[in-house]
């Protein structure tokens, strides 16, 4: 296990640290996707179960446990995600992708009480549990883990992570400690991607809303990124059915969160105002923005949404898209 440490997490760490004698049983660590919650996360899990912790907080990282950590071996250390799909054992069957289940199920959270029967395996230890993320919890693993949340064994420490704490349910919120956790600044997070040999950094900073890691995963993600707004910016011209096959071939979700941003910059560029994601385009929105027709393009911007919320739905992804792009290729005039 990589264990990664960002700069903008100092403040959050040192509040930590200064409430840790009052440290509560379940923390919930919340903000924005793409700023390392999960990397912080598991600095901590690593800094609890250390055997000699450093002045500041974080684990020695030479001690037994560390080592423990690093090798994603430690005894006293769950993470709790969405499980792979079983993978299909006849030829058939395996020519299927094999799909990332987006649901923490009750079967893990069952497991996770074996678990917690156990005592830790060092002197006077601690047990530490990360759920990632918190809200892929469905309504029945959510009120198995709310038992454990209820009626926590001694010496053991949750930590749920997510982006969307919304989706969580009021009665798990109210038993956690919760931690909003801090945004870098635009020139902290050009710094930091600089540091990393993120070429462009601004550009890739502004399309993916100002999270650093996820625009060094869009870098290096380069065409499959670029892929989504090339299209789009052909308007009229588009070819909604090639296009719907490789929209689809970079998954639903992603092609989904894709197709809003570019509305969102259409919409804005439309009403003369500034566009957030796509600076290279600027040019090409507004071109789009003189032939579309507003409040075509409002309606269509909703109907999108609905279909982002349900992206995860095994529908026919290629003929939704074929049928969305060729709805939007229609909004625009010669």
């Amino acid at each position: 296990m990589t264990l990664l440490r960002y700069p903008w997490h100092a403040s959050a760490w040192q509040r930590l640290q200064r409430s840790s004698e009052r440290r509560h049983h379940a923390l919930l660590l919340k903000g924005k996707q793409g700023i390392g919650k999960l990397a912080f996360a598991s600095t901590l899990a690593n800094a609890m179960l250390c055997q000699s912790p450093s002045a500041d907080g974080y684990a020695c990282g030479h001690c037994i446990s560390c080592g423990w950590f690093v090798q994603n071996s430690h005894p006293d250390y769950r993470l709790l995600s969405p499980e792979q799909e079983d993978i299909p054992e006849t030829p058939a069957a395996s020519k299927k992708p094999v799909r990332k289940s987006t649901q923490i199920s009750v079967t893990q959270i069952r497991e996770l009480a074996g678990f917690l029967e156990l005592s830790s395996h060092q002197s006077h230890g601690m047990r530490v549990v990360v759920i990632h993320p918190a809200d892929a919890l469905n309504q029945t693993s959510a009120n198995a883990l709310l038992k454990m949340l209820e009626e926590p064994p001694a010496d053991v420490m949750f930590i749920l992570v997510t982006s969307h704490p919304q989706s969580l349910l009021p009665t798990i919120m109210s038993r956690c400690q919760q931690l909003e956790m801090p945004v870098p600044s635009e020139q902290e997070a050009l710094a930091w991607l600089e540091q990393q040999g993120i070429g462009e950094a601004r550009y890739w900073l502004a399309y993916s809303g100002g999270s650093p890691l996820s625009a060094a995963e869009a870098a290096v993600n380069n065409a499959q990124v670029q892929l989504v707004p090339a299209r789009l910016a052909q308007g009229r011209k588009l070819d909604p059915f090639s296009a719907a096959g490789e929209f689809a071939s970079i998954g639903m979700e992603a092609a989904a969160t894709a197709f809003q941003k570019w509305l969102y910059d259409l919409v804005a560029v439309t009403l003369n105002t500034a566009a957030r994601y796509h600076l290279r385009d600027i040019a090409a929105l507004q071109s789009l923005g003189k032939k579309v027709d507003l409040s075509a393009l409002l309606a269509f911007q909703r109907q999108l949404d609905e279909v982002k919320r349900s992206a995860s739905h095994p529908l026919n992804n290629e003929l939704q898209l074929e049928h969305l792009l060729l709805q939007y290729s229609k909004l625009f005039s010669e």
